[in-house]
């Protein structure tokens, strides 16, 4: 079966749009409605004025035909047979016993035959008018439509006047033609002046909305943000006057709680930069003095061995963790970065040679293309990023596990993707995967001992940031993969 398809009406998303054309629509229907009414009732009062006609001339005509004394208009007659003041086109019908005897139609020449053949469905359209008196339109086959009146006879027959409608209908016809030119270039006019009304009207509103779209292209993410200039107010005692003070001070506020985030950010920033260029120093001197006592040639109680080897390990550790806390701040505090070309096919072949020896329990493969691969930009960083995403997979997945990374370029952008078969990472971990001290390496390798602290693919994404590229993750149980995107061009 086939179901009509469904009436696609176009949408108005502006505004002004559908403010002009709801306009339009009531002013079209207000214009529908007076010109419906003018129409009927003019036809009502000419049909009206027809029944008058017919009522005053009486049977005057078809009496003449019920007594065969009807004569043409240049002729004399007697009161039945005259029909000089019978209008042209004037009907005149006898039927006897539902029967016509005579039908005659007075013409608008000099003319003297007044009879009319009438077909046989205009005869029983004829006989079923009623006898009161009062105004009917018919149509008839012969003749066309007609407005009858239908008097009794007195022999027993009904006489049948009538006149034509077609004036009626030409003049209502004309009426119609003139209300859809005058109404047609009304609501052409109205709906371009409407248009510019609302338009006019909505100016302040589109001030505060442009405003708006300003600021929402604006970084408010992170460092320093200056709002633009506040929307102009209009009317306060407008509802869009009222509006626009509300999004001024909306945007006051919203340029205050921005200042005093940036100044606790720099603030922060300074701190991490200062504290760990402070902790390098005793951390590394730490680092020294338990590997000096390690090398001591006198008999070292076990205990004393285990803790020495327990701070080297751990003060290790921490220096690592203050590099790349400072490292991060560095970043964070937008320093330049190196300009030059980078071969990351190199760079590529050279982390899983390292990420192989480190891991040889795992599986390494690589997919490189024929032709080196190069991008602008800081060699000893994007060598940190390769680094710290083969170390991710190699400390949170399984012995065993196959991790394959792949090089490509499509001559607009370096496409790095690093893959692996694990456990996945954790749905409730990937929203903040690369964010500074996550960690979920209990939940992708139970079994693993330690870890770092956090930050490696906070790095990784620092990085790949200030070399305008992008990483993304996408994760599930059996395949993890960890996407980066470089352009050729000067790092941030």
């Amino acid at each position: 079966m086939n179901l009509p398809r469904r009436l696609h009406l176009p949408r108005l998303r502006t505004l002004r749009a559908r403010l002009t054309a709801g306009l339009v629509v009531l002013l079209a229907v207000s214009c529908a409605a007076v010109g419906v009414a003018a129409v009927v009732e003019l036809d009502g009062f000419l049909t009206g004025r027809l029944d008058q006609q017919l009522q005053q001339t009486g049977p005057s005509f078809p009496q003449s035909l019920e007594h065969g004394t009807y004569k043409p208009s240049d002729q004399d007659g007697d009161e039945h047979g005259d029909t000089r003041r019978q209008a042209a086109g004037t009907f005149g019908v006898r039927l006897l016993e539902g029967r016509v005897t005579n039908a005659a139609l007075v013409p608008s020449g000099d003319d003297p035959d007044l009879t009319l053949a009438v077909t046989a469905r205009d005869r029983v359209a004829l006989a079923e008018l009623p006898v009161d008196g009062r105004g009917h339109t018919v149509r008839l086959d012969s003749i066309g439509a007609y407005r009858l009146l239908a008097w009794p006879g007195r022999d027993g027959d009904v006489l049948v006047t009538g006149l034509p409608l077609e004036p009626v209908r030409a003049t209502v016809h004309r009426l119609e033609l003139v209300s859809a030119a005058v109404f047609g270039l009304a609501l052409t006019a109205a709906g371009v002046a409407g248009a510019l009304w609302v338009r006019w009207s909505l100016r302040p509103l589109s001030r505060v909305a442009a405003t708006a779209t300003r600021v929402s292209e604006l970084p408010l993410a992170s460092g320093e943000v200056a709002l633009p200039s506040r929307a102009p107010e209009s009317d306060p005692r407008s509802e869009v006057g009222r509006m626009a003070a509300a999004f001024n001070r909306m945007l006051g506020r919203v340029e205050d709680a921005l200042t005093k985030r940036h100044a606790s950010e720099e603030r922060l920033r300074t701190f991490a930069a200062d504290a760990s260029h402070e902790l390098r120093t005793p951390v590394a001197s730490v680092r020294g003095h338990a590997e000096l006592a390690l090398l001591h040639p006198g008999p070292v109680p076990p205990e004393v061995t285990r803790a020495l080897e327990r701070i080297a390990a751990e003060s290790s550790r921490m220096g690592a963790m203050v590099d790349d806390l400072l490292l991060l701040a560095r970043l964070d505090a937008g320093r330049p970065l190196e300009n030059d070309p980078v071969d990351l096919t190199h760079l590529v072949l050279d982390a899983v040679t390292d990420a192989r020896a480190a891991g040889p329990d795992h599986h390494w493969t690589l997919d490189l293309p024929e032709e080196p691969v190069t991008v602008t930009g800081d060699t000893h960083r994007l060598q940190q990023v390769l680094a710290n995403l083969l170390a991710n997979a190699r400390l949170h997945t399984p012995d065993g596990t196959k991790v394959t990374v792949t090089l490509e370029t499509d001559g607009t952008e370096a496409v790095l993707q690093v893959h692996d078969d694990g456990p996945g990472v954790p749905r409730d971990i990937q929203p903040g995967v690369f964010e500074r001290f996550t960690r979920a390496e209990h939940r992708r390798r139970p079994d693993a001992s330690g870890g770092g602290a956090g930050l490696g693919l906070s790095i990784v994404a620092a990085v790949v940031e200030a070399h305008g590229g992008t990483v993304t993750l996408e994760s599930h149980p059996g395949a993890t993969t960890f996407t980066v995107r470089l352009r050729p061009g000067t790092p941030a």
